[in-house]
């Protein structure tokens, strides 16, 4: 695996538009449409990196919870599935429902998404404001696979608190670090520098 870390779009940026299938559901989710009254966290993940995995539990449980308080969350897999066959529609549906998703889990085949947003690991995490607009792009916290920190979301769980309290964002904002995005061949991005 490279370890990969998130490209920091700009804060402020507008999210960019996307129409995707939830894979627990098999019907579109068109963002342009979703009601987003209070923000929208969008994560690009998959099943199979080890990053992911580290801190999924608490991401999952943390997310139930800021669906309840009015935050929109959507998972996102952008990953090559015929290269990485874990990251499957079928892998992702039976992921979601094993660790209860309270959320969208969605597939984005052909990787447009992740380009739009320019993800560029996984985890990638993009937190929106009621307009839409970036307020937090990052890391979930300091852990990582081997480095003996609990994964506790400390740092997404409080810009996620600041939003819902209507305060400003925090000022340090460091990238999320994570496998590479598993490009298709021919659409990795100028971006995308895997290391020799």
């Amino acid at each position: 695996m490279v370890a990969t870390p998130s490209t920091m779009l700009p804060l402020g940026t507008k999210a960019p538009s996307f129409s995707l299938p939830n894979v627990c559901t098999n019907q579109s989710i068109d963002l342009q449409t979703v009601d987003i009254h209070k923000g929208c966290l969008i994560a690009f993940v998959c099943n199979h990196c080890p990053y992911v995995i580290h801190l999924l539990d608490p991401l999952v449980r943390m997310s139930n919870e800021w669906v309840k308080k009015g935050i929109k969350v959507f998972l996102i897999s952008s990953n090559d599935a015929d290269k990485y066959p874990d990251d499957s529609p079928v892998k992702m549906r039976e992921l979601a429902e094993k660790k209860q998703f309270q959320f969208p889990y969605l597939y984005d085949e052909d990787q447009s998404v992740a380009l739009a947003y320019r993800a560029a690991c996984t985890p990638d995490f993009f937190l929106f404001d009621s307009k839409l607009s970036l307020f937090y792009r990052g890391q979930f916290d300091d852990s990582r696979p081997g480095n003996q920190l609990e994964a506790t979301g400390t740092e997404l769980s409080l810009a996620v608190d600041s939003l819902l309290l209507n305060q400003p964002a925090p000022k340090v904002q460091k990238p999320s670090l994570g496998c590479n995005l598993k490009w298709k061949s021919g659409n990795e991005p100028e971006y995308f520098k895997p290391k020799k």
